[in-house]
Formats: C-alpha cells, sequence, structure tokens
C-alpha cells in the first residue's frame, strides 16, 4: 500500500473513479472499480470516503469551484461591469468541468432525496465562491440574496449546458446571457421600490426587521480532531 497523506489519498481515488462513472454512475460499484485501480488500502479509502463515490462526487464538485477562482484571478477584469463578472465566473464554472458526463452523473446523484441536501450545499458554494472572487463587500441581507438569486441561476445554465451540442456551447452562453439580464431586471426593480416614496414607507418596518440579518461569521479553516495532515 503506497503511502498518502489525506489530500492526495482523495484525489488518487477520484481520479481512478472518474472513467468509470460514465458507466455505473457515482456508485457503489464505481468506487469498488476505483479500489481497483489504485494501490490504496480499502479500510483507509473508506476513512477517507465514508460514504464511497458520494464524497468524491462533492470533491469533484469542489475542485470546479477552485479551478474557477484560479482562472478568474489569472484574467484581468480591471475593465468589467459587476454583471460581466458575473457572467465570466459562471462561464468559466462550466468551463472548468471539463467530463460532462460526470457533471450530468452528478446531477442525477444530487437530486436524489438523501443527497438533495448535499447537491443544494454545493450550488450555493458554487454561488459563495463567485461572489468572494468577486470581492462582494454585502454583510447584510443582501449577502443571502446575492447567492440564493445566483444559486437559481447557475443550477438553471448546468441544466441547460447539459443539453447543449451547439458549437462551442454558443447557446448556453446566449442562455446565461439572457438569465443574468432577468437578475439585472430585478435589481431595478429594487431600486426603483426605494426611489418611491410611498412604497419606501410601506416597506419600512419590513426593511427596518431586515436589517438585522447578517451574513454568517468566517470561520477559519483548521484541522479538526481525526482529520489527517501532512
Amino acid at each position: 500500500m503506497t503511502d498518502m497523506p489525506y489530500d492526495e489519498t482523495k484525489a488518487a481515488l477520484l481520479d481512478a473513479i472518474l472513467p468509470h462513472v460514465a458507466f455505473d454512475g457515482w456508485t457503489e460499484p464505481s468506487f469498488q472499480a476505483a479500489l481497483n485501480d489504485v494501490d490504496i488500502n480499502p479500510t483507509v479509502a473508506r476513512a477517507v470516503c465514508p460514504r464511497g463515490a458520494v464524497d468524491l462526487a462533492v470533491l469533484f464538485h469542489q475542485n470546479g469551484d477552485r479551478a474557477m477562482v484560479a482562472a478568474y484571478r489569472a484574467t484581468d477584469t480591471s475593465q468589467m461591469k459587476i454583471r460581466e463578472k458575473v457572467t465570466l465566473a459562471v462561464r468559466l464554472r462550466l468551463e472548468a468541468a471539463t467530463d460532462k458526463e460526470a457533471v450530468r452523473r452528478g446531477t442525477t446523484l444530487f437530486a436524489l432525496p438523501q443527497y438533495a441536501g448535499d447537491g443544494a450545499k454545493l450550488i450555493w458554494g458554487t454561488a459563495d465562491a463567485v461572489w468572494d472572487v468577486l470581492g462582494d463587500p454585502s454583510d447584510d441581507i443582501n449577502w443571502y440574496t446575492k447567492r440564493a438569486t445566483l444559486s437559481a441561476v447557475y443550477g438553471s445554465v448546468v441544466l441547460y449546458w447539459l443539453g447543449d451540442d451547439s458549437q462551442d456551447h454558443q447557446a448556453t452562453w446566449d442562455f446565461l446571457d439572457r438569465r443574468i439580464d432577468n437578475v439585472m431586471q430585478i435589481e431595478k426593480a429594487k431600486a426603483q421600490v426605494r426611489g418611491n416614496k410611498a412604497l419606501s414607507s410601506l416597506l419600512a418596518g419590513p426593511n427596518w426587521a431586515l436589517s438585522f440579518v447578517k451574513k454568517p461569521p468566517t470561520v477559519p479553516k483548521v484541522d479538526l480532531p481525526g482529520s489527517w495532515n501532512r
């Protein structure tokens, strides 16, 4: 058995399972097939991935988020408007998913009732990663509404992308532009409400209550008992 740190072990398992996902999905047979392809003790593999293929599907999605962040930071966005930055980040996130069949199988997996919570958390995490890399300064209710709106946009765009066979996925990018336009229209409507004295007065109470809503505290990433590290 090759002695590898936690992260490297999990990465090796992910690399090993991907060729099998296209045929068997993110399932236990795929996980067992991956174990047959790598020199990792099954007990260690199960300790790293207690849920087997499901944990690797989560890692696959999170790796896409990290690739998007890296690609965005490597791009000059200084002259872009916020709308263009959001569109770019979502596009980079989709382009980071080089294995479309693995994404398709993941979408099926996280649509199952027992994993729907994981799927929702991953989509929210993607939206959060986008706003974070854009430098979103909000720390109130807007922190939540921005991520909720982008989660809905991203989820719909992924489903469209999975069925898109146009050249260079041009139909997907056009669909993405339309969804971002919809979001901009919502923001325009909110601005109009704020500029209307009658409506502003009517919403004074709810706005006061919402002013107490703050974004979650930032929790530092630390090693926890029972985890592996170098």
